[in-house]
């Protein structure tokens, strides 16, 4: 297991030292992370467990590690967690169903030409 406090700053003092490299290209992800907050449809709770169910999908340490610390400080249940994790799961198995048919087309299409 990861010590997740730990990971999560070494991340954030890289994710620094890229920003000191490419300012722009760190501001550009800054602004997407913070336009949706900005309509207000969502509220933080729902946005963080979009968030990681998104890292799951993506499987993205930093993001988990992030969002995490982002979802206890919105007042996130382990419950509404877990259905969230529920809701990624679904959508990787269903996600693999869909692109197993594509690898079937693409056989077929190769067999055949």
């Amino acid at each position: 297991m990861h010590n997740w406090n730990d990971y999560r700053a070494d991340t954030l003092k890289n994710v620094g030292k890229l920003g000191e490299l490419v300012p722009e290209t760190l501001k550009g992800t800054g602004a997407l992370m913070k336009a949706g907050a900005k309509t207000g449809h969502l509220d933080t709770k729902t946005r963080e467990l979009i968030a990681l169910a998104c890292a799951v999908t993506t499987r993205c340490d930093g993001c988990i590690s992030i969002h995490a610390e982002a979802a206890v400080k919105a007042g996130v249940t382990e419950e509404e967690i877990a259905e969230a994790l529920g809701v990624a799961i679904s959508l990787n198995a269903g996600g693999a169903v869909v692109y197993s048919g594509r690898v079937l087309d693409a056989f077929h299409q190769v067999q055949n030409r």
